[in-house]
């Protein structure tokens, strides 16, 4: 008899795991990255691993994310006649400090930033009211479709910006950094873990994959080798409070490849006995159990800095109007 399990996401975010044949088991693409599942155990040996006893969880814990909207499309009119596409976008990053030994959870770090993305060779920076929206030079021909892209690396570079300067207080090495998605061009950052809560791509071989299934809530797979661009050390870990589907509750944890292969174990000794505390309920959040708390709570906080949309959208409006 077939089994079905209700995903405990709202369906206006998609799902958390895309699978590709419809049966909700697992991520629907296969990656073409390298993989080496042989780093912490061997192949044969794979299976779902406990926290440790001796697993250290840091006294600080900060968590940096960041949103982006769109306010508006734009196009120029060259001297020459062409034309090009450009993307008005507000986007802001956010750290979360918390206290884990006072139980404490504190912003201690957000910033807001707007940006004009255009492959445009004349434009400038637009002032829209009190707001400006410094240009962004875009490679290519600048099509419309491709400009949203643009805003990642900008809004990663504030990212990594307020998080040093979160740290910057102190800690005495003993905190850790969860960054909300890859880490992609933040492997530079110490004591930092990627978080990737929806599953897209297979990584694994298929009788490595199969573990993913098995683990309960707390428990995690062996480290394994990316070795692609963005690769590294990843591991995957079940977090509580999930449906019962086979991947539901599923989260994907990347370091840094500089690493060397004790130090990405440590680490995901650090993340399965760190993480969970921070896991979501679904009656409160609709991305739960993956969206965690600080993480939700920094997303409110920072969607309400990028201002009201209309009012930013009739002052571009009215501010390109005096251009023409």
């Amino acid at each position: 008899m077939t089994r079905m399990f209700v995903d405990a996401w709202d369906p206006s975010y998609g799902s958390s795991f895309e699978g590709g044949d419809g049966g909700g088991d697992g991520p629907g693409s296969s990656s073409s990255a390298q993989v080496d599942v042989d780093v912490e155990v061997p192949a044969a040996e794979w299976a779902p691993i406990d926290v440790s006893r001796d697993a250290t969880v840091p006294d600080v814990v900060f968590l940096v994310d960041g949103v982006r909207r769109n306010d508006a499309g734009l196009w120029t009119a060259e001297e020459d006649g062409t034309s090009y596409a450009g993307l008005a976008a507000s986007y802001a990053a956010g750290v979360v400090r918390c206290d884990l030994a006072r139980g404490a959870a504190e912003l201690v770090g957000a910033r807001v930033a707007r940006g004009l993305f255009t492959a445009s060779p004349s434009a400038t920076d637009v002032q829209a009211g009190s707001v400006r929206y410094e240009v962004h030079r875009v490679g290519g021909n600048g099509e419309a479709s491709k400009l949203p892209a643009a805003v990642q690396g900008p809004l990663t570079a504030l990212e990594i910006e307020i998080s040093a300067a979160a740290r910057d207080g102190g800690t005495d090495g003993a905190d850790l950094l969860v960054v909300d998605g890859p880490l992609r061009n933040r492997r530079q950052l110490p004591r930092t873990i990627g978080y990737v809560k929806t599953q897209q791509k297979h990584y694994l071989p298929a009788a490595q994959e199969a573990i993913v299934p098995r683990l309960r809530p707390g428990q995690r797979t062996p480290v394994f080798h990316l070795g692609s661009v963005w690769g590294g050390w990843s591991w995957y870990l079940r977090l509580p409070g999930s449906s019962g589907a086979p991947w539901s509750g599923i989260v994907r944890v990347e370091c840094s490849p500089e690493l060397t292969a004790e130090q990405a174990i440590e680490l995901a000794e650090v993340s399965v006995a760190t993480l969970p505390r921070f896991a979501s309920s679904a009656y409160k959040d609709p991305r739960a159990p993956q969206n965690l708390v600080p993480i939700a709570g920094l997303e409110r906080r920072l969607r309400g800095m990028l201002g009201d949309a209309r009012v930013l959208h009739r002052a571009l409006s009215l501010a390109t109007s005096h251009t023409r």
